[in-house]
C-alpha cells in the first residue's frame, strides 16, 4: 500500500513541473543519426538497410509470383466454364513475366478432368449415360411429343 501512495505522489509531483527539467535531459540523450540510435556504426547501419531493401525486393517479388499465379488458375477456370475474361488478371500475369504457370498439383487435377470429360465425350460415356437414363420417362415424353404433333396435324389438315 506505500508503494502504490509513494508512487501516485512521485508521478503527480513530476507532472506539477517540479521535478527540476527532467524533460531537457530526456531531449539531450537521443542521437539525431539513425545509427548510433540503432546502436550501430554508419557503415553497419548502411549494410542494414541495402538488405532489409533486398529483403523487401524479393518479398514483394514473391508475393507478384503468386498473385500471377492465382491469376493463372483464375483465367483457366474462366476459359474451363467459359466465364468472361478479365483485364486485372491478365496484367497481374504480364506483371510477372509471361513465365508463370499453374502449380503442379493443379496441373494433375486439371489433366484428370480432361480425360474425365473425355471419357464422357466418347461413345463409351455416351453409352454409360444411357443406362443412368430413365427409359420410361423418355417414353412418356416422346408419346407426349407425338400426340401434340398428331393433334397440330389434324388441326391443319382436312383430309385427316
Amino acid at each position: 500500500m506505500a508503494f502504490l501512495m509513494k508512487t501516485m505522489l512521485s508521478n503527480q509531483v513530476k507532472n506539477l513541473g517540479l521535478g527540476g527539467g527532467g524533460d531537457e535531459s530526456k531531449e539531450e540523450s537521443t542521437p539525431s543519426d539513425p545509427a548510433a540510435a540503432a546502436g550501430m556504426t554508419r557503415e553497419e547501419y548502411e549494410e542494414y538497410q541495402k538488405q532489409m531493401v533486398e529483403e523487401k525486393m524479393e518479398r514483394d517479388a514473391a508475393f507478384a509470383q503468386k498473385k500471377a499465379e492465382r491469376a493463372v488458375l483464375r483465367v483457366h477456370l474462366r476459359e474451363k466454364y467459359r466465364l468472361p475474361k478479365s483485364e486485372l488478371d491478365e496484367n497481374q500475369i504480364q506483371m510477372a513475366g509471361d513465365d508463370v504457370g499453374l502449380p503442379e498439383d493443379l496441373q494433375k487435377m486439371v489433366a484428370e478432368d480432361q480425360e474425365e470429360e473425355e471419357d464422357k465425350d466418347s461413345i463409351l460415356g455416351q453409352l454409360q449415360n444411357i443406362q443412368n437414363m430413365d427409359m420410361d420417362a423418355i417414353k412418356e415424353k416422346a408419346q407426349a411429343t407425338f400426340t401434340e404433333m398428331k393433334q397440330a396435324a389434324e388441326q391443319k389438315c382436312s383430309m385427316m
